[in-house]
């Protein structure tokens, strides 16, 4: 059975470059901001690991960490932040609040997936 990759992001070219590139080991599964992700969450699905934008409409990246780390059932998953903010105290943020990595835009697909290898090797969901 694949694992489950959300994709937490507002913009649809994202979407489905992550969608297209990681369809073959994963089961995508495609939210456009945070509400829409937590809500998914709340019906009890649980991810391997989560990919989220830092900009979303209704609630942003940095909030979405805040709610995912404190429930109690997904607190564990591997969240990886993408942003077009190169800033570090974009970065510092998200990290403080429990992401576990932030690659910025554009990225590497392939090294993304290297990341999320990496942090599926290292934390059990």
């Amino acid at each position: 059975m694949k694992k489950k990759l959300l994709v937490v992001d507002d913009e649809p070219a994202i979407c489905l470059i992550l969608e297209h590139y990681f369809r073959q080991d994963f089961q995508v599964v495609l939210k456009a901001n945070g509400q829409e992700a937590m809500q998914w969450l709340a019906q009890g699905h649980c991810p391997d690991a989560i990919v989220a934008d830092y900009n979303m409409p209704v609630m942003d990246g940095p909030a979405f960490i805040r709610q995912v780390r404190a429930s109690e059932r997904h607190r564990d998953v591997g969240l990886i932040m993408l942003s077009g903010k190169e800033s570090t105290a974009s970065k510092i943020e998200c990290l403080r609040l429990g992401a576990d990595d932030y690659l910025v835009k554009p990225f590497n697909p392939e090294e993304l997936s290297l990341r999320i290898q990496n942090l599926l090797s290292r934390v059990r969901v």
